[in-house]
């Protein structure tokens, strides 16, 4: 056995070496790799579900926004109505009422100032007054 033999048999007892020494990372890394894609085909698992759960909230979110809309709808309807109710209250009865109170109004200070008058030509109520 030869110098060359010798230095060749010593490089494959080295490679072997550091062969064996780079079997165990990547032991590890392929387990790393395993359980990453474990991970994700679970995550997979659990995202379905919760990716429907969130469209049947949308859906139910949605049919609660289309009562609501309607409801609105209705409450506007509402107040339309009842304002055209009180324009027409008020152009119907508001001048009727307000003639009929100015013509009160009228007549009571007419009688104040017819009875001012009379209580005023009284001599009777000259001497009491002095």
């Amino acid at each position: 056995m030869g110098v060359g033999e010798i230095a060749g048999l010593v490089a494959a007892i080295a490679f072997a070496v550091l062969a064996g020494f780079m079997i165990y990372p990547l032991i590890r890394l392929g387990k790393l790799f395993d359980q990453i894609a474990d991970t994700v085909r679970e995550s997979g698992e659990h995202a379905i579900p919760a990716l429907d759960e969130g469209v049947t909230t949308v859906k139910q979110v949605n049919k609660s926004l289309e009562d609501v809309n309607k409801i609105s709808a209705a409450a506007s309807t509402t107040a339309n109505n009842v304002g055209a109710l009180t324009d027409l209250y008020g152009s119907f009865l508001g001048k009727p009422v307000i003639k009929v109170a100015s013509a009160a109004y009228a007549l009571k200070s007419t009688a104040q100032s017819f009875l001012v008058r009379q209580s005023a030509g009284r001599p009777d109520d000259q001497t009491k007054g002095e």
